[in-house]
């Protein structure tokens, strides 16, 4: 295997394929034609010296990978909106577009991103706690009730992932995320870019970002082993200020892990591939043209391969 430096995301009926800072959005619209559209993005950690530092880089890519996937996302819903004519404007949205005017689509972007991350953080981090609370008048082993905390935070996470996948426009995401993984790893391992090799790829791969939200969980499990307060609304704040720091060091290691492919690597990143089972489901033909088209953009593919794999 050999890292390409190249990430993306499926949104809806496409795929987003990032390269340093450039990216592309190739959808398939209800005609059946294929639209791309390409763009740069400069990250945080560009931007600001210190965002790019170990530990600290880990949280603002996760913002930076939160505004572009918005963005991809909004790009591809543009093409599967309600045709019929729109209603006339409520008073509320005349009045956001007086406020707002043309900024108004970013600051709806914002505000549905900071409302997700706080409902992420209510139902992922905090409800776990109080859910294993009620076991703490029969377990008095901190290290085990960080442990059950944990299976909890896990046992939500899969809920909430099989509860979604039972809707049909999640379920052909999820097909797209599959192509996307399929596209990175065929050129990771060599085979050029075609429907048949993509096909024949893997799509499960270690740079995930359902592997990032597993690693999350297990290093948050080992986190609260230590930190340890007396009152429940302490431990509460405790595991809303630590998240950046948990961030911080799971990011490291998938970061690590995307570019190694040694045997103790691998295996530390087998959970996060058998969580991707539920995230990541076989992509049909068309799919995996999307997900070439999107690589093509911002890839020479082909000097790729030959640069690193020319002895084949």
């Amino acid at each position: 295997m050999k890292y390409s430096g190249i990430g993306g995301q499926a949104v809806i009926e496409g795929v987003m394929m990032k390269n340093g800072d450039e990216y592309a959005t190739a959808v398939r619209k209800p005609d059946g034609e294929i639209e791309i559209k390409k763009d740069t993005y400069i990250g945080m950690g560009q931007k600001v010296k210190l965002f790019s530092l170990p530990f600290i880089r880990g949280v603002f890519s996760f913002v930076d990978s939160m505004v572009l996937g918005m963005r991809s996302l909004t790009f591809s819903a543009s093409f599967f909106e309600d045709d019929e004519e729109e209603s006339e404007p409520s008073k509320f949205e005349k009045f956001l577009d007086r406020v707002f005017g043309e900024k108004l689509e970013k600051a709806l972007m914002a505000v549905v991103m900071v409302f997700s991350v706080i409902l992420a953080v209510g139902i992922f981090m905090v409800l776990p706690l109080f859910i294993a609370n009620i076991f703490r008048r029969f377990i008095q082993s901190q290290t085990i009730m960080a442990i059950l905390e944990g299976v909890i935070r896990i046992l939500i996470f899969i809920a909430y992932i099989k509860i979604v996948s039972r809707m049909e426009d999640i379920r052909r995401t999820f097909m797209y995320h599959g192509a996307e993984h399929k596209c990175i790893n065929c050129l990771e391992h060599g085979m050029e870019l075609t429907v048949e090799n993509v096909r024949n790829s893997s799509k499960e791969h270690k740079r995930c970002g359902t592997s990032f939200l597993l690693i999350v969980m297990i290093i948050s499990i080992l986190f609260f082993m230590v930190v340890r307060v007396d009152t429940i609304w302490l431990r509460a704040v405790s595991r809303i200020v630590l998240i950046p720091v948990i961030a911080g060091v799971s990011y490291e290691f998938l970061r690590i892990a995307g570019r190694s492919d040694s045997a103790l690597v691998n295996l530390l990143s087998r959970p996060g591939m058998w969580m991707q089972g539920l995230t990541t489901k076989e992509p049909d033909d068309s799919m995996i043209e999307i997900g070439i088209a999107s690589v093509e953009a911002v890839m020479d593919w082909r000097a790729f391969l030959e640069k690193n794999f020319s002895e084949k």
